[in-house]
């Protein structure tokens, strides 16, 4: 589109693609400025909306693409959704659907753009383009991660999209960063673990905080958290079984004090030994009187 100008002493002339635009110009010639910018500014918008209400396909793709290169991603994304179908399986529909995904990865639309990414990578399985899409429909997902306090969802996918794509491609030089990746959202979905167990054992639901932080210990062996856990899985197991019926109360003692002998062997010098230490004096004790007893009675 060219476009020029024309000043006489009467009037402001605009011409704009063989059509003239005038009015009478004003005598501070900031306001000339505004008339000219703004007549521009709705031609320019009355044409967008035209170009993409017509039937001109390659003028709308020569259009995104310079909308894209320009930066201005939200008019190139209407464009290249509007050629996607009149394009599928035509000259320039790999182009359009990279650019597509781009322009909304650029928006920070990371969902729609973690979506269009994936289906780049079904369509055109063996483009050069293919490895980064994979990548970045993977980088998308753990974008949308959510704070550990939240639902943990689309955490999970992202270790999953994640996963597939170092196994996919092991040499891709984006590998650190998936790493990087990777043990952030495993320590998120740990430390979300070990919460919601932990809740449980603060709202003195101990049959639940107990089977919770026996997952947690499964699942995580390594983790950071597995003192404490396996501390709260002796207290919350003593709790459980001192209040459990005649039927049930010695065995669920007894794995009170096995559950001791674990976590003493493997944290000898635990700030929390004296503690753990006197939770097992109490089974113990416990056990001892139900034997003397003879008979299995509730506390």
């Amino acid at each position: 589109m060219k476009i020029f100008q024309k000043l006489s002493r009467t009037h402001i002339f605009v011409h704009i693609q063989k059509k003239m635009y005038f009015c009478r110009p004003m005598k501070n010639w900031r306001n000339n400025v505004i008339i000219l910018v703004t007549i521009v500014f709705l031609y320019s918008c009355g044409g967008y909306e035209r170009l993409l209400k017509s039937n001109d396909y390659d003028g709308k793709y020569e259009a995104a693409m310079r909308y894209y290169n320009e930066n201005r991603f939200t008019k190139a994304i209407q464009l290249f959704e509007n050629l996607t179908l009149h394009y599928r399986g035509k000259e320039n529909a790999e182009n359009i659907s990279w650019y597509y995904a781009q322009s909304l990865y650029k928006e920070k639309d990371y969902y729609t753009a973690g979506y269009q990414f994936k289906h780049f990578t079904r369509q055109f399985p063996y483009s050069e383009r293919t490895e980064e899409a994979s990548y970045l429909s993977a980088y998308c997902k753990y974008m949308e991660s959510s704070p550990y306090t939240l639902d943990q969802s689309t955490s999970k996918e992202a270790v999953k999209e994640l996963e597939h794509f170092a196994e996919r491609y092991p040499q891709s030089v984006h590998i650190p960063e998936v790493n990087t990746y990777l043990d952030e959202l495993r320590d998120k979905l740990m430390k979300k673990e070990y919460e919601i167990a932990y809740g449980y054992y603060l709202i003195e639901s101990y049959h639940a905080a107990y089977i919770s932080m026996q997952t947690f210990i499964n699942n995580y062996p390594e983790s950071k958290y597995r003192e404490d856990a396996m501390f709260y899985l002796l207290s919350a197991g003593y709790e459980y079984a001192i209040n459990s019926t005649d039927d049930k109360i010695k065995e669920r003692m007894q794995q009170v004090v096995n559950d001791f002998d674990k976590f003493a062997t493997s944290f000898a010098d635990s700030k929390r030994l004296s503690e753990a230490q006197d939770i097992y004096t109490k089974s113990k004790a416990a056990l001892a009187r139900l034997e003397q007893e003879g008979t299995i009675t509730k506390k």
